[in-house]
């Protein structure tokens, strides 16, 4: 029994005597974990944030009180003023003293401008995930499948599309498309077009709404992505697109496409070899393949100069990878398993003889026209 008094036992020992203060290296160790802890919770309140409209309430009203900022949401002030308080602590918003805080253009742009800022990012934060998910992710670590990408959700589907939304409409159309050979000028006479891996179609969409004489296609496999693909076309007005669940090797067998389009898709299929060779007989012989990929190095030294590289790595295990080893056999490549060297030679081997490399100063992603 205890004493009750410094924590001594009945026989006058310390719990803790005989074991040794921890030494700096340690200490330090564990300030890197629960940093890690800390980034985890603070990512539960951007998502609320993002949600409640308390960032956009903040955006350009300078210095603003718990109060102010409940009376203008609509939320309880005493939840308003600890989240204000996290924020400040976290540094997305600036303290401003007098109980104020404040959210720069620098933040508006970043957690706010999700139709005019290629940076914005708060559409990546999401609800956490459920126990079931983390109990497969478990397993597939026993078994070595993985989950396919519709195990997420709708969710899933719909953070994808606020995180390609932004550059979907300030980038591709104006900047991206217009520096491939030929291509535009197809597109406004009238194309035919493929989106394969095509989401919740916000690409598809940007291309569709710019270029209304061309025909558009989009391919994706999972369910909840056509859903919203659909529902959007629809709330857009859109008659020349044309939507399908289904995967690359589902595409014409005879050359149909002046231009196929594939973002952010090829490491995430269990088979993009077979999606390659199936792309290579729908192109037409003087069309052309867009390839949007990660930005990655064929080894682990080269990623890890990528400040994002432990984010690039975890999006792997819980999305990307796992999708790519979600079928028995699947090539497994992972959000950093194309690199530059490997796409060259994969897209070589189904029968592409020109690529090149694009550089848009993209911090996330190289691009890459590709033809027969």
């Amino acid at each position: 029994m205890t004493t009750g008094t410094g924590g001594m036992t009945a026989g006058g020992r310390g719990r803790g005597e005989g074991i040794p203060p921890p030494d700096d290296e340690s200490i330090a160790f564990a300030l890197q974990v629960w940093q890690y802890k800390q980034g985890e919770v603070v990512a539960l309140l951007i998502h609320l944030g993002d949600r409640l409209g308390l960032y956009r309430a903040m955006r350009g009203r300078g210095p603003v009180t718990p109060t102010d900022l409940a009376a203008a949401t609509g939320l309880q002030e005493r939840w308003v003023a600890e989240w204000l308080r996290g924020q400040g602590a976290a540094h997305l918003v600036t303290i401003c003293g007098g109980d104020r805080f404040e959210l720069s253009e620098a933040g508006a742009a970043v957690l706010v401008d999700e139709e005019s800022s290629l940076l914005f990012a708060a559409g990546a934060f999401g609800p956490q995930a459920d126990e079931t998910f983390v109990d497969d992710l478990a397993e597939a670590f026993r078994t070595g499948i993985g989950m396919p990408y519709d195990r997420q959700g709708p969710s899933g589907a719909h953070r994808t599309e606020r995180m390609l939304g932004p550059w979907a409409r300030l980038a591709l159309v104006p900047r991206i498309l217009p520096a491939l050979d030929g291509v535009v000028a197809k597109l406004a006479e009238g194309a035919t077009v493929a989106d394969v891996g095509c989401g919740a179609g916000v690409a598809l969409g940007a291309m569709a709404s710019a270029f209304p004489k061309s025909a558009f296609h989009g391919y994706d496999i999972s369910r909840h992505a056509i859903d919203r693909a659909t529902e959007k076309m629809a709330h857009a007005g859109l008659d020349n697109v044309t939507l399908h669940r289904s995967s690359a090797e589902a595409l014409p067998t005879e050359p149909t496409f002046d231009l196929v389009v594939t973002f952010d898709c090829l490491h995430d299929m269990t088979a993009p070899e077979a999606a390659m060779a199936a792309i290579r007989r729908s192109i037409r012989e003087d069309g052309t393949w867009l390839v949007k990929e990660i930005r990655c190095a064929p080894d682990l030294e080269g990623n890890l100069v990528n400040p994002m590289a432990a984010l690039m790595y975890g999006f792997s295990v819980t999305g990307c990878m796992s999708s790519a080893l979600s079928e028995p056999g699947g090539a497994g490549l992972g959000t950093l398993g194309l690199h530059p060297e490997l796409l060259g030679r994969l897209t070589a081997a189904a029968g592409f003889s020109r690529f090149s490399l694009h550089d848009f100063d993209d911090p996330a992603n190289l691009y890459y026209e590709v033809r027969p």
